[in-house]
C-alpha cells in the first residue's frame, strides 16, 4: 500500500538540513503523480566516496516511494568546476580526464540506486548544444549584483583573488539542467544552496514551475571534522576492499558515528535508537557490516567484521598480509626508504613522522627512530598505523 503524504514527508526529510519549500513539496505529492527529482555529480575523481553517497541514499528513498529519480552526470559543467565554497579557480579538467571518470559514475552508483529505474543522463546533452543566443538569453535572467553577492565569489573580490569569468557560468548552466530535465525536486548538499536556489529562479523565467530543493549536510571524514574529501585524505571510498573499508568505518568518532547511521543507513528510525540504547562499538560493527554489505556482500562483511575482531581486539595480524622480497643494500636497509618504496606512507617525511610519533612497528616491535637501518637480512612484518601490514623479505 502506497505511503501517505505525511508518511513519505517523514522519510524524505530523515537527516535533511532544509527544504525549500516544505509545503510546496506537500503540494507536489499530493498530486499522486511520480515526481522527477534530480541530483548532479561532476566527474572530477574517478572514484566516488561516502561523502558522495548521502545523496543517493536520498535518491534511493524516493525510487522506493514510487518517483523518477535522474542522475546526472555534469560532464559539461565538469569543464568549469563547481566554485562551491573553493576559495581560487579550479584547475581545468581535460575532455579526457572528464570522459574517464565519468564512465566510472554510473556503476558506483547503481550499488545504492534500481538502475532499472534510473533515469541517467549527462548534462553536455543540451549544455553543448546551446547556441549563443541562447547563451544570451540564459544569461539575460540572473543579474551579475545578485551572483557576486554570493559569498565565496564576493570573498574572494574582497581579497583580490581572480575570479573567471566562466566561474559565474557554472549557477546558470546548472539552472539550465532542471529547466531540459524539468525537475520538480533537486537534491543538493547544503554548500550548494547558492546553485539551487538560482536553479529555482532560472526555471520560473523559462515558465516552469520552481522545483523543490532539498539539501543535505556534509558527511565529516574519518577525522570526524572536515568534510570527506580525497583532498583531506579523510575519504572511505565505495571501491576501496571490505577490510579496508570496515577499518576506516570503525575509526570514525562515536558521536560522529551517528550522523553516519542518519545519512546511510538503511535501518529505520527505531532500529538506531535501539542501536543507540546498547555499547556505541556494537553499533558501529553494525554500521561498518551493513556499508561493507552493500559495496561488496554480505559475506565480504562478515569476513571484515571476524579479521577486524582477530587484528585489533586480539590484537592479531590480518591473514591476507602482502609480501614482498627486496636485497640488502650494502650499508643496510633504511627503515624511512623502505615504508615509502612499499607505498606504506605517501611520501618519505610521512614516513618520518609516522615513527616519530610511535606509528611503526617492526615485528611487533615499536621503531621511534627514523634513522633506523635494517642490516641483517631476513625476514620482517611491519606495521604503519592501525590498518596497515607488510611482510617484506630483505636479502634472502
Amino acid at each position: 500500500m502506497p505511503l501517505s503524504v505525511p508518511e513519505q514527508m517523514a522519510t524524505l526529510a530523515r537527516g535533511a538540513v532544509e527544504l525549500i519549500s516544505e509545503a510546496d513539496l506537500v503540494k507536489k505529492l499530493e498530486t499522486g503523480r511520480p515526481l522527477r527529482i534530480k541530483a548532479g555529480f561532476d566527474p572530477t575523481a574517478p572514484d566516488l566516496h561516502l561523502g558522495h553517497t548521502v545523496l543517493m541514499h536520498k535518491l534511493r528513498q524516493f525510487q522506493e516511494l514510487g518517483h523518477q529519480i535522474i542522475f546526472l552526470v555534469g560532464d559539461f559543467t565538469a569543464r568549469i568546476g563547481d566554485p562551491s565554497g573553493r576559495s581560487k579557480t579550479r584547475p581545468p579538467l581535460s575532455e579526457a580526464e572528464i570522459q574517464a571518470n565519468a564512465a566510472t559514475y554510473t556503476d558506483q552508483a547503481f550499488k545504492i540506486l534500481n538502475r532499472a529505474r534510473t533515469e541517467v543522463r549527462f548534462n553536455s546533452e543540451w549544455l553543448g548544444k546551446l547556441t549563443p543566443a541562447e547563451l544570451i538569453h540564459l544569461s539575460a535572467q540572473y543579474t551579475l549584483a545578485r551572483m557576486i553577492e554570493r559569498e565565496d565569489f564576493s570573498q574572494r573580490l574582497a581579497d583580490h583573488v581572480p575570479l573567471s569569468l566562466h566561474e559565474l557560468w557554472y549557477p546558470l548552466l546548472q539552472g539550465y539542467d532542471s529547466v531540459a530535465l524539468r525537475a520538480d525536486v533537486e537534491l543538493g548538499g547544503q554548500d550548494q544552496k547558492f546553485n539551487l536556489v538560482v536553479a529555482r529562479e532560472i526555471q520560473k523565467s523559462y515558465g516552469q514551475a520552481p522545483e523543490v530543493i532539498l539539501m543535505m549536510p556534509l558527511l565529516e571524514g574519518t577525522d570526524g571534522v572536515q568534510k570527506m574529501s580525497k583532498s583531506y585524505g579523510n575519504q572511505i571510498g565505495i571501491l576501496e576492499p571490505p577490510n579496508e573499508m570496515f577499518g576506516k568505518v570503525m575509526s570514525v568518532a562515536d558521536d560522529v558515528m551517528w550522523k553516519y547511521f542518519d545519512l546511510l543507513s538503511a535501518r529505520s528510525a527505531a532500529e538506531i535508537e535501539a542501536l543507540r540504547a546498547g555499547h556505541p562499538k556494537a553499533a558501529k560493527i553494525a554500521l561498518a557490516q551493513e556499508i561493507v554489505a552493500r559495496f561488496h556482500s554480505p559475506t565480504a562483511a562478515t569476513a571484515a567484521a571476524a579479521e577486524f575482531e582477530q587484528v585489533f581486539a586480539q590484537r592479531g595480524v590480518p591473514t591476507d598480509v602482502e609480501e614482498s622480497r627486496l636485497p640488502l643494500p650494502a650499508a643496510g636497509q633504511g627503515l624511512v626508504d623502505l615504508i615509502f618504496q612499499l607505498g606504506l606512507a605517501a611520501s618519505k617525511g610521512e614516513a618520518r613522522r609516522l615513527i616519530i610519533q610511535g606509528g611503526v612497528r617492526i615485528n611487533e616491535t615499536v621503531a621511534k627512530d627514523p634513522k633506523h637501518i635494517l642490516h641483517d637480512a631476513g625476514t620482517y612484518l611491519l606495521q604503519v598505523g592501525k590498518r596497515k601490514f607488510h611482510r617484506v623479505v630483505i636479502g634472502e
